[in-house]
């Protein structure tokens, strides 16, 4: 089965639905309706209507909503209440806990886990980081000629001043606000912050004060991190003027590397998709198309050469999507590596921040940078990111997922409606033509893959099939939307959730309010379905210490559910034989590509394994050298 991002936050909304109140609500409301009608036991639940959906609400102290709002819900409602028999059917024993851990003593005494790397402290991190840093890129007269240079290339030209911190900073803003009007990846320029910031690092240099790889290059922040004395919006309309007076910790630590921060990037309202309050962000391979998101603005923004690299946040596909779409090398660290104190929280349980940037060397130079318990994130562990460069990566046993590179199953014909109206036909045509063509395309991206396969196994890794755990991944996903919704309860209770952009069937308004319908009973019970998943995802990586797979599939949901860290590399670009891309950019897929776009690969690891991980990856790139590729800007 091929799921993609959009489809995920889909079955986040048909999973995130039912009442708190369920079955003593909503089933008891339908099972009186269905008697009433004289439908029988054996006919099933009557289909919950809006004047149930009143009667709910008024019970459980949530709407009143209106009737398109009501509308809206129904049918995710109704399609619920089948999710919540695949995890029942697993009939989960009462040793089974759920996946959550609460810990009462302060966050700085929490632990982290058995399988951890080894920690290290900030001089011990600086060395190793120092220590693959590549060769300067050759100084050239022309400074927006570095435009596209990994911070590898870069570190060295500024630790031996042949350029300087400003000069580059006021490049990349220059380039910021040249590109803004055609991709609107920006938010909120910090020019006065890094303006400082870049002389403040050009003089300490000079005093040979030399912080490590990341003093003075300019890097972007996914709006939801907290900058003192610029507004964070989290994307969304009605959040415009919020502000804090703190940094989140991953700014903090980055300000003590010596990074200069240029500009707050935009995220999809709320950490959905490329849509926010400003536009949409676009990709700058096709700026006909979003460039995905939720973290659009940090990958469209390394794409075009207009950071050196950027921190963005993954709680389903969020660093992947965007990374997929635009070209760039993401890396989501495992959960808990990175605090997120400071951040938009959209799930507890499930957020990452991470670096997207142009090379996996350069996002281990930034996770060396910003991983590590800072005592007020509950979920951060204690282990840290400890790379070393000469670890020989051939010493890992590799595997791949063997059902995502076969052949896409063949379209099944759709059958016409009985007494099928004309406006029936044709929208069932359109729905084939859409199928067809997205067959079609994913048709054609398999032979990428497979000369993923094959590049690997011609430098000398024996790949292993396996295969996910078998487990509905899918039903697990309301917990995202749950703990999402209370996140936002305020939001949804004031009704100021009208003020977000998009207001469809599958975005946050919607989703929120259905989601106030889920069952505490069944949130708990998809958590211990869920402390399945991490178990038995361990178990694979106790297999195989690497596997490789396409970006998008069921391994998205499995692995983030389970915390394992992944890293996304370009994977070449599409040819000119390349199916073309749909007229509209739906955001259904992450995949529309066309002529000319990027393709992408992921590679998974243990939990905590994300410096094995980043050396295998990375040697993957360098036989490639994909990430080399960027888009030609007017």
């Amino acid at each position: 089965m091929r799921l993609d991002r959009r489809r995920f936050v889909n079955a986040c909304t048909a999973a995130g639905m039912a009442s708190p109140l369920l079955p003593g609500i909503l089933y008891t409301l339908a099972a009186q309706a269905q008697e009433a009608a004289g439908a029988g036991q054996a006919a099933g639940l009557a289909k919950i209507t809006p004047e149930m959906i009143d009667r709910a609400a008024e019970l459980a102290g949530v709407g009143p909503f209106t009737a398109a709002q009501k509308q809206r819900m129904l049918d995710g409602l109704n399609q619920q209440r089948g999710a919540y028999a695949e995890i029942r059917a697993l009939h989960l024993p009462n040793s089974v806990p759920p996946a959550y851990v609460f810990h009462p003593q302060p966050a700085a005494k929490a632990g982290g886990g058995p399988n951890c790397e080894s920690a290290a402290g900030p001089a011990a991190k600086a060395t190793a980081a120092a220590s693959f840093v590549g060769g300067a890129a050759a100084a050239s007269p022309r400074l927006e000629d570095l435009a596209f240079a990994t911070i590898g290339e870069l570190a060295p030209l500024v630790r031996e001043r042949k350029i300087t911190s400003l000069a580059l900073t006021q490049m990349y803003i220059a380039r910021l606000k040249r590109y803004d009007p055609l991709l609107h990846f920006v938010i909120t320029l910090t020019e006065e912050r890094a303006i400082a910031q870049a002389r403040a690092a050009d003089a300490e240099i000079a005093a040979g004060h030399y912080r490590g790889p990341l003093h003075g290059i300019p890097w972007g922040a996914k709006d939801l991190l907290a900058v003192k004395g610029y507004p964070t919006t989290w994307g969304a309309g009605g959040f415009e003027q919020q502000s804090f007076d703190y940094d989140a910790t991953v700014v903090q630590r980055l300000d003590a590397a010596g990074a200069v921060l240029v500009a707050k990037l935009t995220l999809g309202a709320l950490a959905m998709g490329d849509k926010w309050f400003g536009g949409r962000t676009r990709n700058p391979w096709n700026p006909a198309q979003g460039s995905s998101g939720s973290s659009a603005g940090p990958a469209s923004a390394v794409a075009a050469g207009c950071v050196g690299f950027a921190i963005g946040s993954e709680t389903l596909g969020s660093i992947s999507s965007p990374s997929t779409r635009c070209g760039c090398t993401g890396l989501r660290p495992s959960f808990g590596l990175v605090p997120r104190t400071g951040a938009m929280a959209l799930s507890w349980t499930m957020d990452k921040l991470g670096p997207i940037c142009r090379s996996v060397d350069d996002c281990a130079l930034v996770l060396a940078a910003i991983a590590g318990p800072d005592g007020k994130d509950p979920s951060a562990a204690s282990v840290d990111f400890h790379w070393n460069p000469d670890f020989d990566w051939r010493t890992l046993r590799a595997g791949y997922l063997k059902n995502q590179f076969e052949p896409p199953a063949p379209l099944k014909p759709a059958q016409p409606a009985p007494q099928e109206t004309g406006a029936e036909k044709k929208k069932r045509e359109e729905a084939r033509a859409a199928a067809e063509a997205a067959h079609a395309r994913r048709v054609y991206d398999r032979r990428y893959a497979l000369a993923a396969l094959a590049k690997l196994r011609s430098m000398g890794v024996n790949l292993m099939p396996v295969e996910l755990p078998k487990l509905p991944w899918d039903a697990m996903t309301p917990l995202l939307t749950a703990e999402a919704a209370a996140a936002f309860d305020e939001l949804t209770m004031t009704g100021r959730d009208r003020l977000l952009t998009e207001q469809g069937p599958d975005d946050w308004p919607n989703q929120f309010r259905i989601a106030r319908f889920y069952p505490a009973v069944e949130y708990i019970q998809a958590n211990r379905a869920r402390t399945l998943g991490v178990e038995q995802i361990a178990a694979l990586f106790r297999q195989v210490e690497i596997i490789v797979t396409p970006t998008t599939g069921e391994q998205l949901i499995a692995t983030n559910l389970s915390g394992s860290p992944a890293l996304i590399l370009p994977n070449g670009l599409r040819g000119p034989d390349a199916p073309p891309p749909p007229k509209i950019d739906t955001g259904e897929s992450d995949d529309i590509g066309g002529p000319g776009t990027p393709v992408s690969l992921t590679f998974l690891a243990g939990l905590y394994q994300d410096a094995k991980l980043a050396a295998f990856a990375r040697a993957y790139q360098q036989a490639t050298g994909f990430e080399k590729l960027h888009p030609k800007l007017a």
